[in-house]
């Protein structure tokens, strides 16, 4: 049907919406696009340029915080004005156009207050590009920039100062700020580099935590994990050496001196834990206790109390609260009164099967290694653990072991327990009677008082014939000769039933196994009758017809 003379004009309208001067809208809008921003990214670099140039143009500066304002409206805009204030303000801080001086004219000095105050815009802007996911990690380089820079030269001083504004609301940032990398970002740019970082945000976190009036959950999750990352600490004074601002000339300044450093580190952990920390929290300090928080304390006695009520908490909160009270014990003479026989009852059903076992045999073997200990205490130890293990999983059973051998060598009056025959008549007369001879009290709450030493250990010749071969196998070492010295527990710490199957389906099979050549077609039920098959075992000795 021909097109009307109508539809031909639409038709024409329409192209002539879709395109013109033979460029399609699209592409035109995206040209125009870029070219704006050609033209922000030009205008930006003007702005700063005239700001060099001639004092009049000062006022370019609140131009280009208003850009760098708009950073969720246009973040390649507000980093671009952002670096372009960061090196206007250096340069201006370096001449020295920000100093408060006392002979300057009311002019100059109004200048200043405006300059100081146009700096502290340009703080809340980039802080602010901390929660971009985009921004955060360039914003972290301009404002340690802009740190080094002001500390130089802010106040007019020979000496450099450090800025605490800027620093403060950069911890407070950090902290708030949900882009993990930033924080990451600078543990290893600044806090891992330099010593006076270090100190001053361990300051900066006490500060942040204390005047907080309440702090969730979460964020106590972010600063536990921030004050982790400062795990490494000097062992000296002589190791102060990296600072990020200028070294202070003093000998005697806080931040040449490890117990000042140390003493932040102790304020900010302590600060954290006044909070008040949930059952999980407990656990992540307590993990970390003995290896990356008490070092940093100049008094870790203040870590007693808490110590000690996670301590008699119980449950998996004991096991780990027990690394940090022997560091307490090792490092501060800790009197823990009835040490032992707390620790006597952590040995229950769960800890053998805790993910924290391999940890708490570490600590147990220090604990029972002294060879001044009495024979029943560790007695004590010896047959409670020998007792749990007859339901304890393979991969436990091969650490108690060797760790039986080890203590037998370190404490030979133990050794009466592996073989003990009936010496009286009234022990034969209980033997015949009971079947057994076993005076072990395993109720008993103080290992002292327990009769294990009086006992056998006739729970390790049941694991002689364990399931598993590696159990079996070891368990024998018991009943051979005392031929080794000593076996390296390290070397039995860490199997689990993965390790024992991986190290099982490894081994060569020097002998082929058994196995039937005829493959049955009846296994519950009568072979065919005419057939050459005959009836599997099974059927002659069960009887599996319908009841």
């Amino acid at each position: 049907m021909p097109s009307t003379v109508k539809d031909k004009a639409a038709k024409s309208v329409v192209k002539r919406k879709r395109s013109e001067n033979g460029e399609p809208i699209k592409k035109r809008r995206k040209s125009e696009a870029g070219e704006e921003k050609e033209d922000l990214a030009s205008q930006i670099q003007n702005l700063e340029s005239q700001i060099n140039e001639s004092k009049k143009h000062y006022n370019n500066i609140a131009a280009l915080i208003e850009y760098a304002e708009k950073q969720n409206e246009d973040p390649k805009t507000a980093i671009a004005a952002a670096e372009a204030l960061c090196r206007v303000f250096v340069r201006l801080l370096a001449s020295g156009s920000l100093v408060k001086r006392k002979d300057a004219s009311e002019k100059d000095a109004t200048v200043a207050k405006w300059l100081r105050d146009r700096l502290t815009d340009h703080h809340k802007a980039l802080v602010a590009m901390f929660k971009s996911t985009k921004l955060a990690t360039q914003a972290l380089v301009l404002a340690m920039a802009l740190l080094k820079a002001e500390a130089q030269y802010l106040e007019g001083k020979d000496e450099a100062v450090f800025h605490w504004p800027l620093f403060n609301a950069i911890i407070s940032a950090l902290l708030t700020s949900p882009v993990e990398e930033v924080r990451d970002e600078f543990c290893d740019k600044f806090i891992d580099e330099y010593d006076d970082i270090r100190f001053y945000t361990f300051e900066g976190i006490k500060d942040f935590l204390t005047e907080r009036e309440s702090v969730d959950e979460e964020l106590q999750n972010t600063v536990f994990d921030f004050l982790l990352k400062m795990e490494d600490v000097p062992e000296s004074s002589e190791d102060l050496e990296d600072f990020y601002i200028e070294q202070p000339s003093k000998k005697k300044h806080p931040l040449r001196s490890l117990s000042q450093h140390k003493k932040r580190a102790q304020e900010a952990w302590l600060a954290l834990m006044h909070l008040g920390l949930s059952k999980e929290q407990r656990k992540k300090v307590l993990d970390v206790m003995a290896s990356s928080i008490a070092p940093w304390f100049i008094k870790p006695e203040l870590l007693m109390d808490f110590l000690t009520d996670c301590y008699n908490t119980g449950g998996s909160i004991s096991l780990l609260a027990l690394s940090g009270v022997f560091y307490l014990i090792q490092e501060r003479n800790l009197d823990y009164p009835s040490f032992y026989q707390k620790l006597y009852s952590l040995l229950d059903t769960d800890i053998l099967h805790s993910k924290y076992r391999s940890r708490f045999f570490r600590l147990l073997d220090t604990f029972l290694g002294s060879s001044h200990l009495p024979a029943v205490l560790v007695a004590s130890f010896i047959k409670r653990l020998a007792r749990l293990a007859l339901n304890a999983p393979p991969s436990a059973i091969v650490v108690i072991v060797p760790w039986f051998y080890n203590l037998f060598k370190k404490h030979p009056l133990t050794t009466f327990m592996m073989h003990r025959v009936p010496r009286t008549k009234e022990e034969k007369e209980l033997i015949e009677k009971e079947g057994v001879l076993d005076p072990f009290l395993p109720d008993e709450e103080d290992p002292m008082e327990t009769h294990a030493i009086d006992s056998s250990l006739w729970e390790i010749v049941q694991l002689q014939s364990h399931y598993h071969p590696n159990v079996a196998t070891i368990a024998k070492i018991i009943s051979e000769q005392f031929t080794k010295q000593s076996y390296n527990l390290e070397d039995f710490l860490d199997h689990s039933y993965g390790s024992l199957i991986d190290a099982e389906m490894s081994k060569e099979v020097k002998k082929a196994p058994v196995i039937e050549f005829m493959i049955p077609k009846h296994i519950f039920t009568k072979a065919d009758p005419g057939t050459e098959q005959t009836d599997s075992p099974l059927v002659s000795l069960w009887d599996f017809g319908s009841s």
